[in-house]
């Protein structure tokens, strides 16, 4: 987790998305990106969350192409919407073996949230992802969190204290999807009834990483 001209798209069909039905419209909306508009708001997201980490000294991706990912359609970045407003980014995958932990997993690859509103959307991440993973049949959702340092003196040891108090449980640190030292989280999955009165969910669901470069 950091947070530590439009192309034209068809509507996905009803058949590939996970759609919450609300009386009312919902506050928030976690969707797909699907339109290349999207998609660079996103890209734009992540480079703007990675300029404010450096600026406060906090740790950011070694890779120089974050950003291009959620350019990439085939990855099926999701997105945290407030009123059009993009909250967060993220690539939602299925995994069955990340190296660490053990068992499927929804995982929450490059979770970047917009700056100065981290711990208010992350509550709202952690609370959309247990329920969505629990409708997929998945026990666990899966993040890492960037970390340089043993994790009780690094500069995100308050980040990771709050997302304790969230739910998350701290499974250690160690090498990372992206082959970085990271905090390893874990978050159990459960079915929140009524949750989409507050985030409505129209997230395709997700590939494995095998899945995304076979089709790459």
């Amino acid at each position: 987790m950091n947070t530590w001209p439009a192309s034209m798209a068809t509507e996905p069909s009803s058949a590939s998305l996970h759609q919450s039905a609300a009386a009312l419209p919902a506050a928030y909306e976690m969707r797909t990106l699907c339109t290349g508009a999207e998609r660079e708001e996103a890209a734009a997201l992540v480079q703007d969350r990675q300029r404010w980490l450096s600026m406060r000294g906090l740790p950011v991706p070694a890779r120089a192409d974050i950003s291009s990912m959620f350019r990439d359609s085939g990855a099926k970045p999701a997105g945290l919407f407030e009123d059009g407003l993009l909250l967060a980014c993220m690539i939602p995958r299925r995994e069955h073996d990340l190296g660490w932990g053990h068992g499927p997993c929804l995982f929450l690859d490059c979770v970047h949230t917009l700056p100065d509103h981290s711990d208010g959307v992350i509550r709202l991440i952690t609370l959309w992802a247990s329920d969505f993973a629990a409708q997929l049949g998945m026990p666990l959702v899966r993040a890492e969190a960037l970390a340089r340092r043993p994790l009780g003196v690094d500069p995100i040891a308050s980040f990771l204290h709050r997302l304790a108090d969230m739910g998350w449980d701290l499974r250690g640190a160690g090498s990372g999807q992206h082959d970085e030292r990271v905090a390893r989280l874990e978050l159990t999955a459960e079915h929140r009834p009524g949750l989409n009165a507050l985030i409505s969910c129209r997230v395709h669901k997700p590939q494995s990483a095998a899945d995304q470069r076979s089709i790459a």
